[in-house]
């Protein structure tokens, strides 16, 4: 048996429900175990040493619903990474929780601030919704905001940095 039948049969072994096989082809014997998405395949000839070969497969399902970083970062233009242009001058305003951020008080109001807005420390700058609760976010210290790095109503999580401040 050529190698490209033995990966094809660990192809469909992989895409059923079935858990273990086990074919003798003359001198040949070979052994495919599944469980929880690895895919083990022992080929041996009856003489010889036994040989292992593992081969591991996330779900497909799984696999096409995660994207890659890359492919997260094409996906929010505007949205840079915080260490890009950094200095000892610049800080940070970071969430202090879990949960969705939103820039102004309500879907029709102005921006709490904006890119070149002078901040004063304990000012309000955005909120950031947790479990129903709007918590407001105030600047820890007085600044110019560089940056905002989160956009409208996006998820954050604890300790992401939100506004650039000089």
């Amino acid at each position: 048996m050529d190698i490209d039948k033995i990966i094809q049969l660990i192809d469909k072994v992989s895409e059923s429900s079935i858990s273990n096989i086990n074919i003798e082809e003359g001198s040949l014997k070979i052994s495919i175990e599944k469980k929880q998405g690895v895919v083990t395949a022992f080929t041996e000839p009856v003489l010889a040493a036994p040989q292992t070969v593992q081969i591991a497969q996330a779900p497909q399902a799984f696999a096409a619903a995660v994207p890659s970083e890359t492919a997260l970062k094409a996906q929010t233009p505007g949205v840079k990474d915080p260490a890009e242009e950094d200095d000892e001058d610049t800080r940070f305003i970071t969430s202090p929780i879990v949960g969705v951020f939103y820039a102004a008080p309500s879907p029709d109001a102005k921006p709490y601030v904006q890119v070149g807005d002078t901040v004063k420390k304990g000012q309000v700058v955005g909120i950031v919704e947790a479990m129903k609760l709007m918590n407001e976010i105030e600047s820890e210290e007085d600044g110019v905001i560089t940056r905002i790095l989160v956009e409208n109503q996006s998820a954050v999580e604890y300790g992401q940095p939100l506004f650039k401040i000089k």
